[in-house]
């Protein structure tokens, strides 16, 4: 039996966060979904989907947050008719993470996998995961100091560390174990990434040899 909205809300703590930060993650997230969602049936990705399933429960709590923030910052009448548009606006952020998870259930439901066309697949750049493990070269170091992109022309595009998420990490994120990395680029270039991830050997370097 699915939870009820009580149930699945009533062990959200508080945390003091303003509106601009709830919705500016709400976009975050919204953006990163969707793309998530296609990448993850047009490539028969379960990894993937999983991803999706757990960004689109991380949706529903910032929805929840940005709601009662925006009861709390309401002292007028004036002030509940300005944040009824921010709240339509984390209402279609949200219709866009459902409709992500709606896309992703695609690959419980079909009898025949994969069901998209292979042409599909054909593309240039996929969407990658990769857990950082404890002997990896990348960990405690910065994403500007393991110089990715340039070793293996992968581009970190959102780093998970537990339950926590950061979009288009800059130059300064530091990268630790049991971190999961979402990373944009080539099949040959994930092969370069987890070889570089161990070694930290270029792609240049290793064709050479």
């Amino acid at each position: 039996m699915k939870p009820t909205e009580q149930e699945k809300f009533e062990e959200i703590e508080y945390e003091p966060q303003s509106v601009r930060q709830i919705l500016t993650r709400m976009k975050d997230v919204a953006e990163l979904i969707v793309d998530l969602a296609y990448s993850a049936v047009i490539f028969d990705d379960d990894e993937i989907a999983e991803e999706v399933r757990y960004l689109e429960a991380h949706m529903d709590t910032l929805n929840y947050k940005i709601r009662l923030s925006c009861m709390l910052a309401a002292r007028s009448v004036d002030d509940a008719e300005r944040l009824t548009g921010i709240l339509q606006v984390a209402a279609a952020a949200e219709h866009m993470s459902n409709a992500a998870g709606d896309i992703v259930d695609l690959l419980d439901t079909v009898d025949t996998r994969p069901f998209l066309p292979r042409i599909l697949s054909g593309g240039v750049e996929k969407i990658k995961l990769f857990r950082v493990p404890e002997d990896s070269h990348l960990a405690e170091a910065t994403l500007a100091e393991n110089e990715v992109e340039t070793a293996t022309g992968m581009r970190v595009i959102a780093i998970r560390r537990g339950e926590r998420w950061s979009f288009g990490p800059d130059g300064d994120q530091r990268i630790e174990t049991e971190d999961t990395l979402l990373l944009r680029g080539t099949d040959d270039g994930f092969e370069h990434f987890k070889r570089f991830s161990r070694t930290g050997e270029t792609r240049d370097r290793h064709d050479d040899t």
